[in-house]
């Protein structure tokens, strides 16, 4: 395999079913004749590297995808075909967890492989391969939708994405005029988005009633590969937030109101912006972007740098916004490549390095666990766990943020903080909707605006809108795109954040001390469950009573508030 072929160049290919079949028939013959724990690796070995080359190709269509939502056909042929090697995955899985030599192979693969797999039998079931197949034509029907919405700004017809850049902006009429743009055309869709999630919603909750389940949110949770918590712990999160993080977000925004001139008078739409100067910006553009972070990740270390190299190198980052592209942004691997792949939308302003970093970071954990883990599954860990090394690379990289900001880096660093915990409440805000509309799914249209209205209420009590009518009617949610792509996955970045704030308050004390916990936070990939991760890194469980009091009272000093 040549190891710098470029983005463009790795090969793909459309495998036929019955091959597939075939394949699989004879490696079960196999396994039943495998007797002795090394026969049995040696399957599971081949196994691992035939479903890293086929989710490689996989991702691949995917990546195509988002980079031109017209590329459909590819990304339309693996939703139709993976429910089948979903299946068949799921026979080699029960079988490998049935071995009665089961103890040999956990204390060889290391006991969370066979604890993942335990969770994917739970987690899909041919009998619902056919539902499979209709919610992720679903999922794409809602990102072909927002990817081709235009809004009307200053008269002219423009992209969601390019109003990101004016949310923030210093001119209250200017964001204003964006965040108006946004409802309005958003509310132009709202109907057909009600109807899309409402058919994810029956639909999903017909597979959990089909594999025995009295609601999705069990199912919902296998499929986010939760071993180790469940929705009980969640909860009591939720509540420590809710105690301690909602009061301090008031403050952050009631300061920032004050700040602008605005007591009493501050709207949704000022919420972002801190100070008269509007949201930081940074000096230069994509290509100067680029060369910045060539310095910050040199400054890093050297195993940092030899990444960015990389993925310059073989073109493996899209950044630029531009027609035709899904918005948002996100990382994907190519496991048989042992590579990352970065996608994002720049538009200008600080939202272009605080997602360029995140990135990164899922990326450089990405990269390094293919150095240090061998089997597919432990190449990431849980989501909640993905996003410590994203966020925390956030947090690990302010001192270089003068590259980016000049001499507005400190004013950066501080709107940053206020930031993580400003998002803490909307995160589970967003969490607490989803656990009830999967409880409620019964629910109309009307049921779950009025359902985030008062979920709004609790978890954003000074929040006031301004002449968006689909917003403040309870529609806000249909702009999160994980509500639809991937359910119950949000709460991740709250869980994530916290344990990031650690990262930084410890950063603080000993910087190169912390680089190496994260270096090792990064290097076991998934090979341990999320609170097994933080154990052994030295991070403090978020489910632990007191450790959203404890990192909440260190932001809050740091701010002066």
């Amino acid at each position: 395999m040549n190891e710098e072929l470029t983005l463009a160049q790795l090969p793909s290919e459309r495998p036929v079913l019955s091959d597939l079949s075939a394949t699989h028939v004879a490696w079960m013959a196999d396994w039943a004749q495998a007797e002795t724990a090394v026969a049995q690796l040696e399957l599971i070995r081949r196994w691992d590297g035939a479903q890293k080359r086929l989710e490689t190709w996989k991702n691949l269509a995917h990546i195509r995808f988002a980079r031109n939502t017209q590329d459909k056909e590819e990304k339309a042929f693996w939703d139709e075909l993976w429910p089948e090697i979903a299946g068949q995955n799921l026979e080699v899985m029960r079988a490998v967890l049935a071995s009665p030599v089961r103890t040999e192979l956990e204390l060889e693969l290391g006991a969370h492989a066979l604890g993942i797999w335990g969770v994917e039998v739970q987690a899909f079931d041919p009998i619902i391969a056919d539902d499979k197949r209709a919610e992720s034509k679903l999922v794409t029907r809602y990102d072909t939708l927002i990817s081709e919405l235009r809004a009307e700004y200053d008269g002219q017809e423009v992209r969601l994405m390019d109003l990101r850049g004016k949310y923030g902006d210093s001119e209250r009429s200017v964001r204003h005029a964006a965040r108006v743009a946004q409802d309005t055309a958003m509310g132009k869709v709202s109907h057909e988005i009600d109807e899309i999630y409402a058919e994810l919603v029956t639909l999903r909750t017909s597979m959990a009633k089909k594999m025995g389940l009295s609601s999705y949110t069990p199912l919902g949770y296998k499929r986010m590969g939760r071993s180790d918590y469940g929705p009980e712990q969640v909860g009591a999160f939720r509540a420590q937030l809710l105690e301690t993080v909602v009061p301090l977000a008031v403050q952050i925004r009631a300061r920032r109101a004050k700040t602008l001139g605005l007591e009493g008078e501050s709207f949704y739409h000022d919420e972002s912006v801190r100070d008269a100067r509007g949201v930081p910006k940074p000096m230069g553009g994509h290509d100067w972007m680029r060369e910045q972070a060539r310095g910050m990740f040199s400054a890093l270390g050297a195993d940092f740098s030899e990444f960015y190299s990389l993925m310059e190198r073989r073109e493996l980052m899209d950044l630029e916004a531009r027609k035709g592209k899904v918005s948002g942004g996100f990382c994907e691997s190519l496991p048989e490549h042992q590579v990352p792949f970065i996608f994002a939308n720049f538009n200008g302003t600080q939202d272009d390095v605080n997602v360029f970093t995140h990135e990164c970071g899922h990326a450089f954990q990405c990269w390094s666990a293919a150095q240090t883990q061998d089997l597919r599954d432990y190449g990431w860990p849980t989501m909640e766990a993905c996003e410590i090394h994203s966020m925390g690379l956030e947090l690990l990289s302010y001192n270089e943020m003068e590259r980016f900001f000049g001499d507005d880096a400190e004013r950066f660093r501080q709107g940053h903080l206020e930031d993580a915990i400003l998002f803490l409440p909307y995160g589970a805000l967003v969490d607490e909707f989803q656990h009830e509309v999967y409880a409620q799914p019964e629910l109309d249209a009307d049921g779950r605006a009025a359902l985030w209205q008062k979920l709004e209420s609790k978890w954003v009590p000074d929040r006031r809108y301004a002449d968006t009518p689909n917003f403040e009617g309870g529609r806000f949610w249909q702009r999160q795109g994980h509500l639809f792509h991937m359910p119950f996955y949000y709460i991740d970045y709250c869980l994530a954040q916290v344990c990031a704030l650690q990262l930084w308050s410890m950063y603080l004390k000993d910087a190169e001390g912390t680089l190496k916990a994260y270096r090792e936070l990064c290097n076991l990939g998934g090979s341990q469950p999320f609170t097994g991760l933080l154990k052994t890194v030295g991070l403090r469980s978020p489910f632990e009573s007191g450790t959203v009091a404890q990192v909440s009272g260190l932001v809050q000093e740091r701010l002066g508030l």
